[in-house]
């Protein structure tokens, strides 16, 4: 299925909406029936028709038409959080003593299920260096039901190999989930790759604006039907109509904001290594990197997401550049029209600054919709406090 098709077309039937060209945003909370036998029905199936809001709803199901055909899967959920869609995942799919095999470094909400809320219900996560096959396989118990990946991570990039994964996983009757949020579907395909499920951060690259939270969930069907039953609908995390109408709204330019992002992130990058207070940059499509090869193998592109290390010894240092960045704003995420720094000094503070620890040096960096010299010029510009 084109991709033109997917973004512009799927799913929208607007002789049902007055032939607006933009669907509707169908803000009602509940819907009429016009029979018992139609009511019955709904109470049976709530995926199968329009009966609450908080499961099915016409604006959210054309946007889960439209993520389930961009990664090439029967279904999408979509959730009004990344963290929701990781929670969802996960939940529906262990019991009491099961065991979990993590990357290491998953995203910070993934990791505190892990560590705080699980164990408290007998369930136990090994953390792993996910760049070697062995170590999953040494990793695996009889009890194992969940693989968690993320590859790319988001600040130094680590990949796993996701058909290698997947192979070792089915052998062992073992579910596996990655967070594709790093390359979205126009950059990596994980469920072609054998992955089962598949999730992302739509607040990022998918919304594009920075005006919405939201986590998209996509596998097969009978998998996704499950958590729409056990989790979605218990928990309520599903997405609201307003804020799937502004991730629609974000997919019709995806592909052209991936491709400007890209183009003005390898100029930057190109900069910044040359730069003599630069110690190295961080990126999965660089040819330093040392999973490049892999990276080409799964991944179609690599997008406006790095990593500087700072040549600096001082903490007050790394924060004075943070700050005389004028067109860089320091905030957590990436994916929106802005360009972004989030120092891992600033997480640590002055006391624990260590500047043998690498680490401690990073700044992580995502390119916005603005021009390569412009922001070029703003680095240029604060580098020059250390």
């Amino acid at each position: 299925m084109e991709i033109s098709h997917i973004l512009n077309e799927l799913g929208e039937d607007r002789s049902l909406y007055f032939n607006a060209v933009a669907p509707p945003i169908v803000q009602s909370s509940n819907f009429v029936f016009d029979s018992f036998d139609e009511i019955r029905k709904a109470f049976e199936d709530e995926n199968s028709t329009y009966l609450y809001s908080r499961g099915k709803n016409p604006t959210i199901e054309i946007l889960r038409k439209k993520l389930a055909a961009l990664d090439g899967a029967e279904d999408a959920l979509v959730f009004n959080s990344g963290a929701s869609a990781i929670f969802c995942s996960v939940m529906a799919n262990i019991k009491t003593g099961d065991h979990i095999i993590s990357v290491e470094r998953p995203y910070s909400w993934a990791s505190r299920m892990f560590d705080n809320l699980l164990p408290r219900f007998g369930v136990t996560t090994t953390y792993i260096n996910g760049t070697d096959i062995s170590n999953f396989e040494a990793a695996i118990r009889p009890e194992t039901r969940i693989i968690y990946l993320e590859s790319p991570n988001s600040l130094t990039f680590e990949l796993q190999d996701l058909e290698a994964v997947a192979k070792l996983a089915k052998l062992h009757n073992i579910i596996t989930i990655l967070d594709n949020s790093y390359c979205t579907p126009l950059y990596q395909q994980p469920l072609a790759l054998g992955i089962d499920l598949s999730l992302q951060s739509a607040t990022k690259y998918l919304g594009g604006h920075s005006d919405t939270v939201a986590g998209v969930l996509t596998g097969k069907e009978d998998m996704l039907q499950r958590i729409f039953f056990e989790q979605l609908l218990n928990n309520g995390s599903g997405i609201s109509p307003f804020n799937a109408w502004l991730i629609l709204r974000g997919l019709r330019t995806l592909p052209m904001r991936l491709a400007h992002i890209t183009q003005t992130t390898n100029k930057v990058i190109g900069f910044l290594k040359a730069h003599p207070k630069i110690d190295k940059v961080l990126f999965p499509f660089s040819d330093d990197f040392p999973q490049l090869e892999l990276a080409k193998k799964q991944m179609t592109g690599a997008c406006g997401l790095f990593t500087i290390v700072l040549k600096s010894d001082s903490y007050s240092q790394i924060e004075k550049f943070t700050y005389a960045l004028k067109h860089f704003l320091v905030a957590v995420s990436w994916g929106g029209h802005e360009s972004l720094i989030l120092p891992q000094a600033a997480g640590i503070g002055p006391e624990n600054f260590d500047p043998a620890n690498e680490r401690h040096r990073m700044a992580r960096m995502y390119v916005g919709f603005e021009d390569a010299d412009f922001l070029i010029a703003d680095l240029e510009q604060a580098l020059e406090v250390l």
